[in-house]
């Protein structure tokens, strides 16, 4: 008895017809859901008529027909009476599926917004989005819009559209003879043709330059002309890799490809529609449950694509104010009327800018991180000085914080830092994150750490204090203003760092609390309080002054110990140019300023180029990171996230800037001649007190 092989089923074939390029056709068997498919792909180079009969002639043998191209078709203004019915086919005459994958489209668009989202929170929000041919991206649109305010809505002018794609190298001429039509129509209706659709054409190539997220077929997009994508995601379907090529010469930083593809040729949505259609047999429409279990079954997901290596642009914004009237000096007009008005005018003045809305003071650019993540970021200023800020209450403060937080969310930041008096107001930002409309930090945490690595690196330099071999200081330490936000926390790293510590505030009961939770969490140092620093001051090595005193003099300098570290990371400073001034054997520096990484364009704000306060690096860091969330807000801040934003600012090049103070930057010589002089004051206190020691004991006793 003969044994017969079982033959093996023919393959389901699943037919694209296209009204495109026929240079693209292919003729393939894949394996979609365990089961072979023949693929075949047959473009009629922009004849409708040779379309649908290509429908009526496949039916015959097909399990399920695409049709793509109708879109295309229309937007060139081919009004063949053939398209209507190719775009409406569900069967055709022999009870074939037909689709145009519309469906499936629209699912696909969505989901691949949510699952960019997902992946990389923050990703879309508040994003600047530019949508090229509303009408082929419609659940994108929507989508969008759930995570951003800021979408402009246009399209390429239609003929050109049409003499774009000549250049495209997979549909080359085909496409052109597809749009034919256009061409044919009366030389008015193709001037209507020529011009953009919502928005001029200027107005559209600015949006589209300074977007962050561009929506666009690949065709669209081609015939817009954009010369550059860096720093941009482009959301596009049915990418080939000489299109992915295309992009990243554009320097694109992310492509998402809303269209899965599964196999060695390039299928549109139209396609794998077919293919669930063909593998459901005696079905004329796939249901939402049939669709979603094919989807997951095929293991279907969107393309995001890198063609740069990884890489993301991040936004924010942060708060500045003028400190006093001498920053007016920095916007036009006030330059000027402070150049002529008198003292009275300007203190006219300085109350009237308080009550003026926020504005855009600068754009920040050139930020970027050794992780390859860039930043940009807008100033934003309110116009209150401290003087203002404080004689008004705190309801003042946070109504125009709260206008400047509306303003950074149109610009498209992701996170928003408080700079200076405005993380002060209050309840130290704690309503104004509440009500933001985006992430709000004050930057605390990096202010206090940025604190301690100047006065650090600064003793380091005087070389007049022992340390061990961990660098701990075999010395005395104070900090002024210990029971506020930024005081409290350098008071707990001192602790850890110096033999003894010494916490000064007015608050009494906060103090105590504080005194004791330091010795809980750093037993080894030696912890002592007061309610004033001046009994103490000849002793310390390191002082830091971190009060709101808002110019008020806090120490008297002419008692402090030569030699000494003083780090004032108050605003306004605690201490004044003229007090520095009358102890030159005295390092005064101001802190809490970073050099931010890369090539910094940012407006001069009174620091260094290319430095920034550590509240502004603070946000920055979030920003490279991708953790747009509230990190530091209120007046507690946590000693985890002073470890975790020091080592955050680490990873992305942050590094502690030229150490400064009233006058500038200290160079190396400055430094040594301070070094010097408290020398020289040190020898003459010993010979004073020698002096003195031998003058008691040459006293006749009795």
């Amino acid at each position: 008895m003969s044994t017969q092989r079982a033959r093996r089923p023919e393959p389901a074939l699943v037919v694209n017809v296209s009204l495109l390029d026929p240079a693209g056709d292919y003729d393939r068997v894949v394996t979609f859901l365990g089961r072979e498919v023949r693929l075949v792909r047959v473009g009629t180079d922009g004849d409708v008529s040779a379309a649908a009969a290509l429908v009526d002639q496949w039916a015959v043998r097909a399990n399920a027909i695409a049709v793509t191209g109708v879109r295309e078709a229309r937007a060139a203004g081919d009004h063949h009476p053939e398209l209507d019915r190719l775009a409406g086919l569900e069967r055709s005459a022999a009870g074939v599926p037909v689709t145009s994958g519309e469906r499936l489209r629209g699912v696909l668009q969505e989901w691949a917004v949510r699952h960019v989202q997902t992946e990389r929170p923050g990703y879309f929000t508040n994003a600047r989005v530019v949508v090229l041919g509303e009408h082929n991206h419609e659940a994108t649109l929507r989508i969008l819009r759930d995570y951003t305010a800021n979408v402009t809505v246009t399209a390429p002018p239609l003929l050109d559209v049409l003499d774009g794609l000549g250049s495209v190298p997979v549909l080359g001429a085909a496409v052109t003879a597809a749009l034919r039509p256009a061409h044919h129509l009366p030389e008015r209706a193709q001037a209507l043709l020529r011009t953009p659709g919502p928005v001029g054409s200027v107005l559209a190539h600015r949006a589209a330059h300074e977007c962050d997220v561009i929506v666009a077929t690949y065709e669209e997009l081609l015939a817009f002309g954009l010369d550059s994508l860096r720093g941009k995601a482009v959301i596009t379907a049915a990418i080939s890799d000489e299109r992915l090529a295309h992009l990243a010469e554009l320097d694109v930083d992310l492509v998402l490809d809303c269209t899965p593809q599964p196999f060695d040729v390039v299928v549109e949505s139209a396609v794998l529609e077919a293919l669930m259609l063909a593998t459901s047999p005696g079905s004329e429409r796939l249901t939402e449950d049939a669709l979603l279990d094919k989807i997951v079954a095929a293991g279907l997901e969107p393309r995001v694509l890198q063609p740069n290596g990884p890489r993301r642009k991040s936004r924010f914004a942060f708060v500045i104010h003028p400190l006093s009237q001498r920053h007016f000096q920095n916007v036009e007009p006030l330059r000027t009327i402070g150049k002529v008005a008198p003292g009275f005018v300007m203190d006219a003045v300085e109350k009237a800018i308080a009550y003026a809305p926020p504005f855009n003071y600068c754009h920040v650019t050139g930020i970027t991180s050794p992780t390859g993540a860039e930043a940009e970021g807008w100033l934003i200023s309110v116009g209150g000085t401290p003087k203002e800020l404080m004689g008004h209450s705190p309801e003042f403060t946070y109504a125009r914080l709260l206008a400047a937080a509306e303003m950074a969310q149109k610009l498209g930041a992701q996170i928003m830092g408080l700079g200076a008096f405005t993380k002060v107001v209050g309840d130290a930002g704690v309503t104004v994150a509440r009500q933001a409309p985006l992430p709000v930090t004050t930057g605390n945490s990096y202010s206090a750490s940025a604190a301690l690595w100047a006065a650090h690196e600064a003793l380091r330099r005087l070389d007049l204090v022992d340390t061990d071999e961990d660098g701990r200081l075999h010395g005395k330490t104070m900090v002024v203003g210990a029971t506020g936000a930024i005081g409290s926390v350098c008071a707990r790293l001192l602790a850890l760092a110096s033999d003894e510590v010494w916490l000064v505030s007015p608050e009494t009961a906060k103090l105590l609390a504080l005194k004791e939770d330091i010795e809980r969490q750093s037993p080894r140092a030696s912890v002592h309080v007061a309610a004033t620093p001046n009994g103490h001051l000849s002793d310390m090595d390191l002082v830091v002054t971190a009060t709101s005193g808002a110019g008020k003099r806090v120490l008297d300098i002419m008692a402090v110990k030569p030699g000494c570290v003083i780090t004032d990371v108050a605003r306004p400073l605690d201490l004044s140019p003229e007090d520095v001034a009358r102890r030159p054997d005295v390092l005064v520096i101001e802190s809490g300023e970073i050099e931010l990484p890369g090539t910094l364009h940012m407006r001069n704000i009174g620091l260094p180029k290319g430095v920034a306060y550590a509240c502004l690096a603070e946000t920055v860091v979030l920003a490279l990171e991708g953790r747009y969330e509230q990190f530091t807000v209120g007046r507690e801040i946590k000693w985890e996230q002073v470890k975790e934003i020091y080592r955050l600012g680490l990873k992305h090049g942050m590094q502690l800037a030229a150490i400064s103070g009233v006058n500038g930057v200290f160079t190396e010589d400055a430094i040594a001649r301070t070094r010097e002089l408290a020398l020289e004051a040190r020898e003459a206190l010993e010979a004073r007190a020698s002096r003195a020691s031998r003058a008691v004991a040459a006293q006749p006793v009795g």
